[in-house]
């Protein structure tokens, strides 16, 4: 199982360009990239919040939210696809599928972005099963989403794996009863990955296959 925004694909310049264009028609100065980047890893929602209030776990108004979240999915429809594939994502892939194992996709992300961004970056075919943010009721960092793949799968949750870059992944995983994996690129809030708290650290998703029995 592996995650999209930060593992697979860096979206955080158009996640940032979507959320700078929402702030300007309402009227807001536009964040730093590496704020808006800071914010990604638990959904579009807590992304939108986090723009609105420029803090973490802090409610915006909520008229103004509804507001806000319709302009920056707005935004985000008409560049999400435009995202490109982190170096060694495809060559891993291939690496995988070469050798038999089965490979799903989670992420919290909508399923309206994820599909097509999946599909135009070249990935889509890889992936039996996507799992997207709106699937089901619940999203990582619940492990919802990695039982529902391992029981479409047939495996057992020991038995499975998930490659992430951030707290969220480490936290699902570990609920979840999953090994789990890290990359050190892609968006954790701003922080290091703890070591500490993972099976396992790779450079690049080429390195996957070499850890794996």
């Amino acid at each position: 199982m592996i995650d999209l925004d930060g593992t697979l694909v860096h979206t955080a310049p158009e996640i940032a360009a979507a959320a700078n264009l929402m702030l300007a028609d309402l009227g807001r100065a536009p964040l730093p990239y590496s704020q808006v980047e800071s914010y990604i890893g638990e959904g579009a929602i807590a992304l939108i919040k986090r723009c609105l209030t420029r803090q973490i776990n802090v409610e915006p108004d909520a008229e103004l939210f509804e507001q806000a979240e319709t302009l920056f999915f707005a935004h985000y429809a008409n560049n999400a696809a435009e995202s490109k594939p982190y170096d060694g994502v495809i060559d891993g892939l291939k690496a995988l599928w070469n050798k038999g194992y089965r490979l799903a996709c989670v992420t919290n992300k909508p399923e309206e972005f994820t599909l097509p961004l999946l599909k135009k970056a070249g990935l889509a075919d890889f992936f039996e099963i996507v799992v997207s943010g709106d699937t089901l009721h619940k999203k990582k960092p619940d492990p919802i989403q990695l039982h529902h793949i391992c029981a479409k799968f047939d495996v057992p949750e020991y038995e499975a794996m998930l490659v992430g870059d951030s707290a969220t992944d480490i936290a699902a995983a570990q609920a979840a009863g999953c090994f789990i994996v890290t990359v050190p690129y892609g968006y954790n809030q701003g922080r290091p990955i703890d070591v500490s708290q993972v099976d396992a650290t790779i450079s690049d998703l080429t390195e996957l296959t070499g850890i794996l029995i």
